[in-house]
């Protein structure tokens, strides 16, 4: 282990801030962890917002003021006591607003507006991203990132009503699910064909947006919105096509922004959608910077370029990697994961191994779409790319091995029991 990092900052209090912190913990760092949080709470999980908490199921009352999700079992990733013994110097409501690579300090903005700079021997980048938030000040209009804007939108939930919900990403789709499932009228807006486009192909996409349809929800695809309309609250949401959908809520799901905009002049290469550019390690163009989770890029050799994984699987594996590559000097490991994904809707788990998406082969190997439980094989160029499995957990993690090694597309139809001609 290196002699020479005495006191590691962490930015950015999420996953994968916390799995960085416990990985440096269990790889034997002794120094000075500081870990730095932009909201006031301490590092929850995010999965369960657009599920769980939206829908009331296992609140733990005991566990946080009246009213408040902070006492929701699923939101909780580490009990009080195995936060405390990774002894952390935890700051919440700390900003980081500027990097000196100089002097080796993060400025930030603490609790009431206070500046100042934390100085650091090793840095990891782990401030993640936020909601793109629509053009729009009218009351009744959210999106869905943080644990503040969970509570706001199941305050909403609880009033019932008719809701919009604006892109049919993973996080739209299961806000309208919870939505059903607490009763709500519901619209899901796509301006794609199908939903999840940049996800799965299209094929896969087509069965997800029957299922919401056989629970209830109009979905409306290939049309965006253009504008929301209402007096001092939503009312209306005016659609490409000419028509409007009338709503009491809306909860607009059209991707991130990352949080990189700190980090500016600091000599820490950002590419030009904002991530920052890692090479195999996790590390930075700066000496002793590591990034991790939805904001950082990096080559991986089985996927012929560079990606970026917005997953939660993926911000815990790449703040153990960082943390091992910060510590290792000339032990450095590459950082190769098979990228995984899950996501409940309607009591059915959806997941995904690998690449879903652009797909010339898709090969259904188990159930069909028609029984709503399958698993499918994706490939590209004749090779496996991905699997994504609906209602069908222990199969579809049966072919991890075949995506952590380069695998043909004959090859995997023959690891599924398929004669190949």
């Amino acid at each position: 282990m290196r002699d020479t990092l005495n006191h590691i900052v962490i930015v950015g209090a999420g996953m994968a801030g916390l799995r960085t912190a416990e990985a440096l913990r269990g790889h034997g760092f002794e120094g000075r962890l500081t870990l730095l949080g932009e909201e006031a709470h301490r590092p929850y999980s995010r999965p369960p917002l657009s599920k769980e908490v939206l829908t009331g199921a296992g609140m733990d009352p005991s566990g946080g003021a009246p009213g408040r999700l902070v006492g929701h079992r699923a939101l909780r990733l580490r009990e009080n006591d195995v936060m405390d013994d990774l002894d952390l110097d935890f700051r919440p409501n700390t900003r980081a607003v500027g990097l000196d690579t100089v002097a080796r300090e993060v400025h930030v903005s603490g609790p009431g507006g206070t500046d100042g700079a934390v100085r650091y021997d090793g840095l990891v980048i782990a401030t993640g991203a936020r909601a793109r938030r629509p053009d729009t000040d009218l009351d009744g209009v959210y999106v869905l990132r943080t644990l503040d804007d969970a509570e706001a939108v199941r305050a909403e939930f609880d009033s019932g009503g008719r809701l919009v919900v604006v892109g049919a990403g993973f996080v739209g789709a299961e806000v309208a699910a919870s939505a059903r499932t607490v009763g709500m009228d519901v619209t899901l807006v796509e301006a794609a064909p199908t939903p999840l486009t940049r996800v799965v192909d299209p094929r896969i996409g087509g069965v997800l947006t029957e299922l919401h349809r056989e629970n209830g929800v109009d979905v409306r695809l290939g049309t965006s919105v253009t504008g929301f309309e209402g007096r001092g609250r939503v009312e209306r949401v005016r659609l490409a096509d000419g028509s409007t959908l009338e709503a009491s809520l809306v909860v607009v799901g059209i991707g991130v922004r990352l949080n990189t905009e700190w980090l500016r002049g600091s000599g820490v290469e950002l590419l030009a959608d904002g991530a920052v550019a890692c090479d195999e390690y996790s590390a930075t163009s700066v000496p002793d910077v590591y990034a991790v989770g939805d904001l950082a890029n990096w080559p991986h050799p089985r996927y012929g370029g560079r990606i970026r994984l917005e997953h939660w699987t993926n911000a815990s594996e790449q703040g153990e990697a960082a943390a091992y590559n910060l510590l290792a000097g000339d032990g450095r490991t590459p950082f190769t994961p098979v990228p995984y994904f899950w996501s409940d809707q309607y009591g059915r788990k959806i997941q995904l191994l690998g690449q879903g998406s652009p797909a010339d082969e898709v090969a259904f190997v188990h159930g069909s779409p028609e029984d709503r439980k399958f698993v499918a094989f994706l490939g590209r160029d004749g090779m496996l790319t991905g699997v994504l499995g609906l209602r069908s957990t222990p199969r579809t993690m049966r072919y991890r091995g075949l995506l952590e090694r380069p695998t043909t597309w004959d090859e995997a139809l023959e690891a599924a029991g398929f004669a190949v001609a």
